[in-house]
């Protein structure tokens, strides 16, 4: 049957002429009757369902406009970098060999790719050697990155930077491929030639462009052609006016026609399709590609898998510029199961996905309107199966896209996935999920990650035992807090749980619960041998004693003294001067002391603040209550006797 590929154009159809809005223009399709029906057509993985806003089958389907993400645009959302800049530093070093480029570019993550090409030789940062490097440098190893617009940008650059030579050059091999002078670039190097009084290179430039050959550029024929088929619907006519044309299809004219009516995607593929059947070009890889990249959308689903798979059988790969461009477009429309099959599909070519894409993909699945694991875990099995491992760095970034859009209590199902391929998060990362989860209070799902972990083989080490202590701090559930301490003591001994004690103690204080840390403490030091830190004691003891809390400070005096820590003396006098009695002073005194009282000067101390706060009967009670030694140090008797003599003279200064 004549033309039998005319009926891509359709779906399910089954009658003599239908009408399908395409992009909002009327586009008439007429196909034999006895044509078979389309649908035997379509690729089995993907059949083309309207989405619901697109209305019934009945009714055209009217079409929204896309954005597309061209590859660099995708390429710098995985690395949050600018490729560009990235481009133009690398071709900054002058002694750096080509090998050393492309590594330096893959560190990176640059996808060299046509739009990225444009976008470096337009950069006005972008340096005449720079340029030129870079240009020599794509032409030598990826030639199909390179179109008539990159070499007129390039013949720009070398004329008004004054390189006539080398300008003359390029235009010869431009002639060569067929690409002619733009008229930009044309106006561009006339001006800098007049300027300069070149008036034999002004001269030919301007024979060169008057003479027509711009007329036989690959952009004139691109945009006969491209006119032709727009005019009006395919068809015998179309056929014939193009066939007088004469031109000679080139794979880099195909490709620049397909991108041109790219927005009319029924049309580009019913023009690949005659261009092959009426013998006038063999497709290759540049065309194929440029043809997935066409019909890479939501509404050309089918038609897109079916050309995918007739340019695997035909021997070439998708391009990684090709599959980002799609891959992009595909999330951008929130088509994340098609972008899973892309990716799926593309890790069984040449052209892998790097880590970078998975680690995308994963986190666009977390993000989406619902989370589905079963996409989750098919995309973190393709990976893994293809010889990859996943990396602390994927699940952090997955976690993070988690964080963002309030979903953090599902990481222990991202965790379970990953565990499925192998994967176990390292300490610091277990360190940051344990604290997230109980800071947010989710204390049900971090002690099921704590299981999960435990399940795995793997003992929490003292970073995360300290992380749920913090946050459940963080969260106020401070009788958890304290239950995961024990825990800790009870699981890893309490040699390093000092650290843990202090972050809960501070808790405690906050709360005004200063008696229920210093039990706490206690316990854990009776019954478990804890050596609680330092400061952790200088500070429960400090807010026992702002509280009242005397005995309990006390208490924890002796621990200290116990464990070897020196005597905390300054908060129990500033205590005693405005509270305590003779009888707490007394009480303090025999805490701090190891065989006998201490020495002349802690009670001179004492002595002083009682009569600082003008409290001098507890000091004489105190004195009362003594030891002989102390009673006769002269020291004390100094001190005693200049506070009667203050007392005297001021009585007579009154009285007087």
């Amino acid at each position: 049957m004549r033309n039998h590929w005319r009926l891509l154009l359709l779906r399910c159809y089954s009658r003599s002429h239908s009408t399908i809005s395409i992009f909002g223009s009327q586009f008439q399709v007429h196909s034999s009757p006895n044509s078979r029906s389309f649908s035997s057509l379509l690729h089995p993985r993907a059949p083309h369902v309207f989405p619901p806003s697109f209305g019934s089958q009945s009714q055209s389907p009217k079409i929204t406009s896309v954005r597309f993400f061209s590859s660099s645009e995708l390429a710098i959302e995985h690395k949050g970098s600018d490729q560009v800049g990235a481009v133009i530093e690398v071709f900054s070093k002058p002694e750096t060999s080509n090998d050393d480029i492309k590594m330096e570019l893959e560190s990176n993550n640059v996808v060299i790719s046509h739009d990225l090409v444009l976008k470096v030789l337009k950069n006005p940062d972008t340096s005449y050697d720079v340029a030129r490097r870079f240009f020599d440098w794509i032409s030598e190893r990826e030639n199909e990155r390179l179109s008539s617009k990159s070499y007129n940008l390039m013949l720009g650059i070398l004329g008004v930077n004054g390189y006539v030579k080398e300008f003359w050059d390029l235009v010869g091999i431009m002639k060569k491929k067929g690409y002619g002078v733009l008229r930009a670039t044309h106006v561009r190097v006339s001006e800098k030639f007049e300027k300069e009084g070149r008036v034999g290179d002004l001269e030919k430039l301007k024979e060169l462009f008057a003479s027509g050959s711009i007329d036989n550029s690959i952009e004139k024929m691109c945009s006969r052609v491209s006119k032709v088929i727009r005019k009006e619907v395919w068809g015998d006519k179309v056929e014939k006016q193009l066939r007088e044309l004469n031109i000679p299809f080139s794979s880099n004219l195909v490709t620049m026609v397909l991108e041109n009516i790219g927005t009319e995607p029924n049309k580009a593929l019913i023009f690949f399709r005659w261009i092959e059947e009426s013998n006038l070009l063999e497709h290759g890889g540049q065309t194929y590609n440029a043809m997935v990249g066409v019909l890479g959308r939501e509404d050309c689903l089918d038609k897109f898998w079916r050309v995918v798979d007739e340019m695997k059988v035909a021997g070439y790969e998708m391009e990684r510029g090709t599959y980002l461009k799609v891959l992009g477009r595909f999330i951008k429309r929130k088509m994340i199961k098609d972008a899973v099959d892309l990716y799926e599909f593309a890790l069984n070519g040449a052209n892998k996905p790097s880590e970078q894409d998975c680690t995308f993909l994963l986190r666009k699945i977390v993000v989406d309107k619902e989370l589905d694991m079963d996409l989750f875990l098919k995309v973190v099995k393709a990976f893994t199966n293809s010889g990859n491992l996943l990396k602390n760095s994927t699940l952090d970034a997955v976690l993070k896209s988690l964080i963002s859009v309030g979903r953090f209590g599902e990481c222990n199902n991202i965790l379970k996935a990953m565990k499925e391929v192998g994967f176990l998060p390292g300490a610091t990362l277990q360190s940051k999920i344990a604290f997230r989860l109980s800071s947010d209070g989710e204390k049900d799902r971090a002690s099921e990650f704590l299981d999960t972990i435990e399940a795995s083989g793997c003992n929490p080490n003292y970073k995360m035992w300290l992380s749920l202590v913090e946050g459940n701090c963080v969260a106020g559930d401070l009788d958890h807090a304290s239950a995961c301490l024990k825990k800790m003591v009870e699981k890893e001994g309490a040699a390093s749980a000092g650290y843990a004690l202090q972050p809960l103690v501070n808790a405690y204080c906050r709360k005004n619960r200063a008696v229920d840390a210093c039990k706490l403490l206690s316990d854990l030091v009776t019954e478990n041998e804890l050596k609680p830190w330092h400061p952790t004691y200088k500070v429960l003891i400090s807010d026992l004693l702002v509280h009242g809390g005397f005995k309990e400070a006390l208490n924890l005096l002796g621990l200290m003294k116990n464990q070897g820590f020196p005597p905390f003396l300054d908060p129990f006098i500033k205590y005693l001067s405005k509270k305590g009695t003779a009888d707490d002073a007394m009480m303090f005194l025999k805490a701090i002391t190891s065989e006998r009282f201490p020495s002349a000067s802690v009670f001179l101390n004492v002595f002083e603040a009682y009569f600082k706060a003008g409290r001098k009967n507890e000091a004489q009670d105190l004195l009362s209550r003594c030891p002989g030694y102390i009673r006769n140090n002269a020291d004390v008797l100094n001190l005693f006797f200049s506070m009667k003599s203050a007392e005297a003279a001021t009585v007579t200064a009154v009285a007087a």
